[in-house]
């Protein structure tokens, strides 16, 4: 036990804000109902004059009392039996060779199919549809490594048809399936580095739209950066034509309130794209933390999640990962560095 429970009053605290960080740690009973309860235990709450506290379930049973059907203070808590059905659904997707639809996976993991796609969207960010999709797009890019033909690939990643492959590959891989088997080969991309009032700045695009924003103090680590990136791709310098868009980003990294009306071309994850997309529903000179972030995704228990994508987000300001602060409203790390991130907030929140 901690010491943050240690006294009968933080004790009542925890069982009133139902805190699911003390459960654990003790139990409470109840006399009029003859039974005890973890702390974030959602019945009604109870008289204070009719709780008695308990270090344990046995030391609660041996006073009499019988454990909560409800929130089961015995077992696994509602938490941890989520995230076990999450992991059972995530392992029938993983072993089939074609994505069960949400009746039959439900089904198979014992639960309702409302409830299946309830919990696992609230733990992954993700329907268990977008989760079947993003892993069978992992065995395709594996088997183009391998296979004979791009053919035998799509059919041995479990689609049925290649006609609802070619539908999907642009988004998937990003690319023609032929030219990711080449990895990457032959897809140009041109960038240029900058300078603007936070250093440097190295803006990249493909025919798409922008691919990359990256911002830091050495432009060379910038380019090696992008390299990493892209490492089969053609990168090439500036045109005339170019210098035009990267004048338009670094107008907005000294105004970020004016906004980028040029396309993106960003790829990642079906979470991180939702990530993505709310940051950029975030207006100007608002901030939003992690935990309400989260919420906004329907994924309450989502915060560390969330940050992972935010660190991930390869398009600096365009997506402006940097209205993310934490809880209190203090600053918290920014993938190119919290000076920056706090000179674009107040650039914005000046305006």
């Amino acid at each position: 036990m901690t010491d943050s429970y240690a006294s009968d009053a933080a004790r009542w605290d925890a069982v009133c804000r139902r805190d699911k960080a003390a459960d654990g740690q003790f139990v409470y009973a109840v006399r009029t109902t003859g039974v005890y309860c973890r702390p974030s235990c959602p019945a009604r709450p109870a008289r204070r004059e009719n709780v008695s506290f308990h270090d344990t379930g046995a030391a609660a049973r041996a006073a009499g009392f019988r454990p909560c059907l409800r929130c089961q203070p015995d077992g696994p808590s509602l938490e941890e039996r989520r995230a076990q059905l999450v992991a059972q659904a995530c392992r029938v997707l993983d072993a089939a060779e074609e994505a069960p639809d949400l009746e039959t996976l439900a089904q198979a993991c014992g639960v309702s199919a409302f409830h299946l796609h309830r919990v696992f969207k609230a733990h992954t960010g993700i329907t268990p549809k977008a989760y079947a999709a993003q892993r069978r797009a992992g065995r395709v890019q594996r088997e183009l490594g391998d296979a004979g033909s791009v053919t035998e690939a799509i059919y041995a990643a479990g689609y049925s048809s290649s006609g609802r492959f070619y539908a999907e590959s642009n988004e998937r891989l990003g690319m023609t399936p032929r030219r990711y088997r080449a990895g990457g080969e032959g897809v140009v991309i041109r960038f240029a580095v900058a300078e603007c009032s936070l250093g440097a700045v190295l803006v990249a695009s493909t025919v798409k739209g922008i691919c990359c924003i990256l911002m830091g103090d050495d432009p060379d680590a910038l380019a090696r950066d992008l390299q990493d990136r892209f490492p089969k791709a053609q990168l090439r310098g500036a045109d005339a034509d170019f210098e035009q868009t990267v004048a338009q980003v670094i107008g907005l990294v000294e105004a970020p309130r004016l906004g980028l009306d040029l396309p993106l071309d960003v790829q990642g994850t079906a979470f991180q794209q939702r990530v993505w997309q709310a940051l950029r529903e975030v207006p100007a000179g608002e901030t939003v933390s992690y935990a309400e972030l989260a919420q906004r995704l329907g994924m309450p228990d989502g915060a560390r999640a969330v940050a992972g994508a935010c660190a991930a987000n390869p398009i600096a300001v365009a997506i402006p990962c940097h209205r993310v602060v934490r809880m209190d409203g203090s600053i918290s790390g920014y993938r190119w560095g919290v000076e920056r991130k706090r000179a674009l907030l107040d650039r914005e929140g000046q305006a």
